[in-house]
This record gives structure tokens, C-alpha cells and sequence, in this order.
């Protein structure tokens, strides 16, 4: 008899329990997550926090988060070793919550690819002591990331047949009052203001500085994600590298030119946002953010041809262009060709893994 009792009796507590921790486990908790780091480039690593708090007297048995996290986000081990999430792509994590307490949990993240990453929501299940009852909710989360490409170093990651041309402008426009090249004997018309005066009377005859002629610089990098002339809409699994090679190939010849003090645009015939991408060139370091942030964003999907797109960009004047594509083509051509009608300077690079090495077109 004694038995029947201390079983009931037990029975009683754990429903008692259950409904306890039923009505209560969910109540004043708050969850939170963050990455440690808002942008970092494709390769880098950072941490993917939670914070969990539990805000009343009554503990939390087990606690279950689970949430869908890119496969692009490689999580890591303390000695560094990578750790793949599951097939699913869901990632997990299991607290126990004392009363009025705090966790805060950190988990190290390698970012393999360039993208915009977000964790926009997650799963909360709470149990009681026996799992005989479970309660879940979802909760909305603000956790997100910007993977930049990869920038390229000056030797061994820059193919050998990389685009050398110089950034500057090649255009006498106005003589520079700052800049003196040199000086000349004075010539029947020359500014006063020009004559060298101590030149003038150490050697005894009339002499005048030479100003130098200078241009701004504008450098336009503009990315063809077709590899072929008849290649629409998304790009195979095997095509896509040699087109995200190219996406870092551009990201470094931009932030490059910019550092040097180049006013660069950047333009491609993918998707940014349901349109073909074109930043204007502009200088300033807020322009290497905004180039690195689309080239991040940007889908490898085709919203145009890459013929149309060059037709297209008649604003495009006075600037030195640098083509990027998998192929050459009579067409692409022509369109270099109308670009360069419109006083511009245009380069061809092909990509590595192209249909051979790079060209240019157009004089100095």
C-alpha cells in the first residue's frame, strides 16, 4: 500500500511540476543575439552571440534555441577547428536557466563567402523537469552581417596577366598653377606672373616656369557575370567561382584606386536589389564602404545582357573604364567601341579561366 502511495504521490508532483513550469517558463525571458562584427571580409572570423536572461524566481529546466543559419557561416571549435552545422542548416543550443540569472554564450564563426547574411528569427522550447510538457515561441532577431569579397594581394593572388594600366587621365586639360615641371626661356605671350625671377637673374635672361597639366582621375571597374554572350539568368554551381573571382578582382582594383586618392565607380550586369548594379565614381572613403557593400549584396543573377548594359551607360563620359568578362566578342566590342565614342578610355581584362588573356583597346 505504502507503494501505491509513493507512486501517486510522485505522479502528483511531476504534473504538478509540469504545469508549473508549463505556465511560467517562458514568462520574463528575454533572448538576444548578435554578431560581434556588423562587416568583415570573405575568409575573416568573428563570434555569433546570445544572451539569454532569465528575469523571475523560478528556474528554467532545459531551454532548446533553434535557429536557420546560412552554411556560408562556418562555425568553430575552440582550437579552431571547423565544425559544420547540420543537414538541415538549423542551428542549436541548450541552457539551463538558474532564477534571475544571465548567460551569455559565444560561439566562433569563419565566413567563407562574400554575402549579406541575416538570422532573422529563432525557435524557444522550454520543458519541465521530466519532458511531459513543452512550450515554444518564436522570437524575432536583428542579427546580421556583411561579408565583403576577399581583397587580393599584390603578388600571387593577382593573376600575372592583371590589368596595369595607369588610373590617371592622360589629358591635357588646364595648366596647374600648383605644379611646376620645370623651367623655360619666356616665349611672346607668357603671364607675368609666370616669370622665375631668380632664374631670370641667375643666368641673366628672361625665364618663365613650366606648369604641369593635370586631369582628375575617374575610374570606372565594370563586371560582365556572363560567361558566355548567350548566358541568362542564374549561373551554374561550376561557373560561379570564376565569376566571384572576378567580383574580388574588382573590390581590389576599387579600393586600391580609392586609397591612391581616384575618384572609381563600379558597375555590373547583376542583381542588386531587382537591378543591374551602378554606383557613380566617387572619391572619399565612404565610396569604398558603398562599393564593397554592393559587391557583397550583389546576386550573380543576369538582369541584362552585358551588351545591353554597356548601350546603356550613356552618363558615362571623360572616364577610364576597365572591362572585366569571361570572354571577348565582336559585340563586346562594339559596345567598348561606343563607349570610348563618348570620350572615354576602355580596357579588357578577361577573367582567369576566360577564353584567354586580357586586351586593350583605345589609345593612350
Amino acid at each position: 500500500m505504502s507503494i501505491f502511495w509513493i507512486v501517486l504521490v510522485a505522479l502528483v508532483l511531476a504534473g504538478l511540476q509540469s504545469l508549473v513550469f508549463g505556465l511560467f517558463n517562458l514568462k520574463r525571458l528575454e533572448y538576444r543575439r548578435y554578431f560581434s562584427r556588423t562587416h568583415l571580409f570573405e575568409g575573416e572570423s568573428l563570434e555569433m552571440v546570445e544572451v539569454l536572461r532569465n528575469k523571475k524566481p523560478l528556474p528554467v529546466p532545459w531551454l532548446r534555441i533553434e535557429s536557420r543559419i546560412s552554411p556560408f557561416l562556418r562555425f568553430t571549435g575552440r582550437q579552431g577547428e571547423e565544425r559544420s552545422i547540420n543537414a538541415d542548416q538549423y542551428h542549436r543550443s541548450l541552457f539551463f536557466l538558474p532564477p534571475f540569472s544571465q548567460i551569455v554564450r559565444r560561439h566562433p564563426v569563419k565566413c567563407l563567402k562574400r554575402g549579406h547574411y541575416q538570422v532573422s528569427s529563432a525557435a524557444i522550447t522550454a520543458g519541465d523537469l521530466f519532458a511531459f510538457s513543452r512550450k515554444g515561441r518564436q522570437v524575432d532577431l536583428k542579427c546580421e552581417v556583411t561579408v565583403y569579397p576577399r581583397l587580393l594581394e599584390d603578388e600571387g593572388d593577382l593573376p600575372s596577366s592583371r590589368w596595369q594600366g595607369d588610373v590617371t587621365v592622360r589629358r591635357f586639360i588646364q595648366p596647374d598653377p600648383f605644379l611646376v615641371a620645370g623651367i623655360r626661356d619666356y616665349r611672346p605671350g607668357d603671364a607675368m606672373r609666370d616669370v622665375h625671377w631668380a632664374a631670370t637673374a641667375r643666368t641673366g635672361a628672361l625665364k618663365v616656369k613650366q606648369r604641369d597639366y593635370t586631369a582628375d582621375p575617374k575610374l570606372v571597374v565594370l563586371l560582365n557575370i556572363q560567361t558566355t554572350e548567350d548566358q541568362w539568368a542564374d549561373l551554374m554551381d561550376y561557373e560561379q567561382e570564376i565569376i566571384e573571382q572576378g567580383i574580388r578582382v574588382a573590390a581590389t582594383l576599387c579600393v586600391k584606386a580609392l586609397q591612391s586618392g581616384v575618384e572609381t565607380g563600379f558597375g555590373c550586369n547583376g542583381s542588386l536589389d531587382g537591378q543591374a548594379v551602378m554606383i557613380p565614381a566617387r572619391n572619399g572613403r565612404d565610396q569604398i564602404e558603398t562599393l564593397l557593400t554592393a559587391m557583397a549584396r550583389m546576386k550573380l543573377h543576369r538582369e541584362i545582357s552585358f551588351n545591353t548594359y554597356l548601350d546603356r551607360l550613356i552618363q558615362l563620359t571623360g572616364s577610364d573604364i576597365l572591362v572585366l568578362s569571361c570572354y571577348d566578342s565582336p559585340a563586346l566590342r562594339a559596345g567598348m567601341a561606343r563607349l570610348e565614342a563618348r570620350g572615354n578610355s576602355v580596357q579588357l581584362r578577361l577573367l582567369e579561366g576566360g577564353e584567354g588573356h586580357a586586351h586593350g583597346m583605345g589609345a593612350d
